[in-house]
């Protein structure tokens, strides 16, 4: 498995080349998880930020709040631009993951590369109708993953390359 800096070019959306390559994006939901975590961590600094100064008699601290402010709507907008920086595309010999906004990674998967290829969903994805595809090769620092995932998509694909990589690594 190779990964690359990654510049201009095709990317999730783009077509590839023939009209069977196309770049899949990542689920809409993983922003969602995403941001609500983002308010999760956020939000009690935000009320204690506003609620605390007027309490102790200091609105002059109340200006703490900004900082959180700005920093929460950077964060929901930097959160968009990295969902959408996701995509994967399936080729005949192998899978390519992109991802990246400021450094952009395109990782090459060649199929009979793989040893193991599993479906994880922890409570928060499920919620979200959610699952994450890890592949696993013989190097474990080239580990790739793919976030994002509606389940029946992640088993379909953990199905395709579990049988890609059994046919490509039988004359190994």
């Amino acid at each position: 498995m190779d990964t690359v800096a990654r510049g201009p070019g095709p990317g999730p959306g783009d077509a590839s080349g023939t009209a069977d390559e196309r770049w899949r994006p990542i689920e809409s939901g993983v922003l969602s998880l995403r941001r609500l975590l983002l308010v999760c961590w956020l939000g009690p600094l935000a009320v204690l930020g506003a609620v605390l100064p007027p309490l102790l008699d200091a609105p002059l601290w109340t200006l703490l709040v900004l900082p959180v402010l700005a920093g929460g709507g950077w964060s929901w907008w930097a959160l968009g631009r990295n969902w959408r920086s996701w995509g994967y595309l399936e080729r005949d010999d192998d899978l390519l993951i992109n991802r990246g906004v400021l450094w952009r990674q395109l990782t090459v998967v060649p199929y009979g590369r793989m040893q193991l290829v599993e479906v994880t969903s922890g409570p928060l994805e499920r919620k979200f109708g959610l699952a994450r595809l890890q592949l696993h090769t013989a190097a474990a620092a080239t580990d790739a993953t793919i976030p994002g995932l509606a389940p029946a998509e992640a088993e379909r694909l953990r199905d395709r390359l579990t049988e890609l990589g059994e046919a490509r690594s039988a004359g190994l």
